[in-house]
């Protein structure tokens, strides 16, 4: 497996050189600019600048969450609106976000923990938390660890297959690209097999329901509990393994009482949460099978090392 590594996002500035004293103050050291502005950046104390090309890259919505009806209960249920599938499809793509305010620091939290190619353009009430979310990611940036899947899935390049894939980050359902089975996952899945008909693909939770029904609950390597806008990455090897949790609604609350869910049995445990100095996890329990414990907060995105 390809190590998971992760890139640290950098911010794209397309102001004039007069605006650094802007950029220092909210804590921005580097930067990328147009190439039309790189020389009067080049000779500006304290600021590294690249030049970078948005026409390269490609636009990613920005991660949120929208609550929408639910025709079925009446009731408002959440949208995460995650662009981490495209970062599954296209691991070498180059990315940027044009966002606003404290979305800035979600899209670089997003992209970090996907090691996603990112570049976040954004306005002047998004520097300082993209700067704080940046310095908190290099600080958690250690060596990089292997990916941990428990689904292969066959990727047709397809737009359906997209969403179904889309579908999967939102439900935390762990999955590598393969293009054929292979027996390192505990299960594979194809969009057009006989177990997920193309006909389903019409509604893609139905697909995803299907996968994780056939993978079962408990063979599943990791498991939220508690909230439905909170995003698990898991990397790993050699007895440890790493948790990034981002709470898609981080711009504008917090997300309490997290329980989760890890198999194998990882008696030692290592926190680290943006904008959450001193927190603590809960309730551990390391079992033989599985660890279990609770983040009694999560205000954007956290880090959870845990190891034999």
């Amino acid at each position: 497996m390809l190590l998971l590594l992760a890139a640290l996002p950098t911010l794209f500035w397309d102001g004039a050189a007069d605006t650094a004293p802007a950029l220092r103050e909210a804590g921005i050291r580097q930067i990328q600019v147009p190439a039309a502005r790189l020389a009067e950046w080049k000779n500006v104390p304290d600021i590294s600048a690249e030049a970078a090309d948005l026409q390269r890259a490609v636009k990613l919505l920005a991660p949120t969450v929208n609550y929408r009806m639910d025709q079925a209960s009446a009731s408002r249920a959440p949208w995460l609106i995650s662009n981490g599938w495209k970062f599954l499809r296209q691991p070498k793509g180059r990315w940027y976000y044009d966002v606003p305010g404290r979305q800035s620091a979600i899209a670089a939290a997003e992209a970090f923990s996907f090691g996603a190619n990112a570049m976040v353009r954004t306005d002047a009430a998004g520097l300082k938390p993209l700067a704080e979310m940046l310095e908190f990611l290099g600080s958690v940036n250690t060596d990089p660890l292997p990916p941990i899947a428990d689904i292969g899935f066959i990727d047709d390049g397809s737009s359906a297959a997209g969403e179904v894939m889309n579908m999967m980050v939102r439900d935390n359902l762990l999955f590598e690209i393969v293009a054929k089975p292979d027996p390192r996952f505990k299960l594979t899945a194809r969009l057009g097999a006989k177990e997920y008909p193309l006909a389903d693909a019409k509604n893609p939770g139905v697909v995803a329901h299907a996968i994780r029904g056939n993978l079962t609950d408990e063979k599943r390597s990791v498991r939220i509990y508690g909230s439905p806008v909170v995003v698990v990455r898991l990397t790993g090897s050699g007895g440890k393994v790493r948790l990034q949790l981002l709470n898609y609604t981080g711009a504008t609350r917090n997300v309490d009482g997290i329980r989760v869910r890890v198999l194998g049995q990882y008696p030692q445990h290592q926190l680290a949460a943006a904008d959450s100095p001193g927190l603590e996890l809960v309730d551990y329990s390391a079992e033989p099978d599985a660890t279990e414990f609770t983040l009694t907060q999560l205000k954007t995105y956290a880090v959870i090392d845990l190891s034999r």
